[in-house]
């Protein structure tokens, strides 16, 4: 399988991570230079999807779209069915590179392919699809954020790269977010546990760059933080939640935080 790696030309250290990573799990990958924002500022000025008329995209969010649009259009010009996308910070599990190199274990309905975990809690189906070494696919039913690395087919690609055409939406909503068509359209599996994870969750050496900047644009805006909610609102809001997770068991799914092991999993 193709793995795309996206990484700026000055970053030259999250490529000798990214590197250090695909060697030690002994796989290859190809480099795909990042668009990056401080080049372009007219990015800003795109045209963006209205849900985020309350807070602008900054250009540094554009560019990552347009970055992971790149390797889009790398994969659905490829012969192969499905590809890898990855970031540079990425961390593997040790029993990543047989699923990378082989790609009969992804599920044949699957458009994309989850592999990382942001370790918030999401709603996955309870039935899984056996992947080997340790691995398994589950269908992914909610809004799980991050884009560190995921499997898609060439036809997915080619859509995404349709409806990224004339207007941005972030890379991570686009894709994982079900209140988006992009994604309530694709059918979305997630690997349990995780294939990969960021580095800003386990190591702590790579902070995330589109973090920093969304934390300095916060602070140069003066948005404070979140007001607490009155009892009765919370009451009423832990009162759906139950009511959620009802309809979710019934419908046979389950909540969880993926998890990941770098040590690799076993069968």
């Amino acid at each position: 399988m193709k793995c795309l790696v996206i990484n700026l030309d000055r970053s030259p250290d999250r490529l000798a991570h990214i590197s250090a990573e695909f060697a030690r799990i002994g796989a290859a990958f190809q480099r795909v230079a990042a668009v990056d924002a401080r080049s372009h500022p007219e990015l800003g000025q795109q045209p963006q999807h209205p849900m985020y008329a309350p807070r602008r995209l900054l250009g540094s969010e554009i560019a990552c779209l347009h970055s992971h649009r790149l390797c889009w259009a790398i994969l659905a010009q490829d012969d192969a069915r499905y590809g890898a996308i990855f970031e540079d910070d990425v961390i593997f599990s040790a029993n990543a590179a047989p699923l990378l190199a082989d790609d009969s274990w992804i599920p044949t309905d699957a458009d994309i392919v989850k592999l990382e975990t942001y370790f918030k809690r999401t709603l996955i189906h309870r039935r899984r699809t056996a992947a080997g070494h340790g691995f398994s696919a589950f269908r992914l039913y909610k809004n799980h954020p991050g884009t560190g690395g995921y499997i898609i087919s060439r036809q997915a690609a080619r859509d995404l790269l349709e409806a990224t055409e004339k207007i941005n939406i972030t890379a991570d909503d686009l894709i994982f977010t079900p209140a988006f068509a992009t994604s309530s359209s694709k059918t979305i599996y997630q690997l349990v546990p995780a294939l990969c994870v960021q580095d800003q969750f386990v190591g702590d050496r790579l902070p995330s760059l589109l973090g920093q900047e969304r934390d300095a644009e916060g602070t140069a805006n003066g948005l404070v933080a979140k007001r607490r909610k009155p009892v009765a609102e919370r009451i009423m809001k832990e009162s759906g939640r139950t009511a959620r997770w009802i309809v979710d068991f019934c419908r046979y799914r389950r909540h969880i935080v993926v998890p990941f092991d770098s040590t690799g999993a076993t069968d």
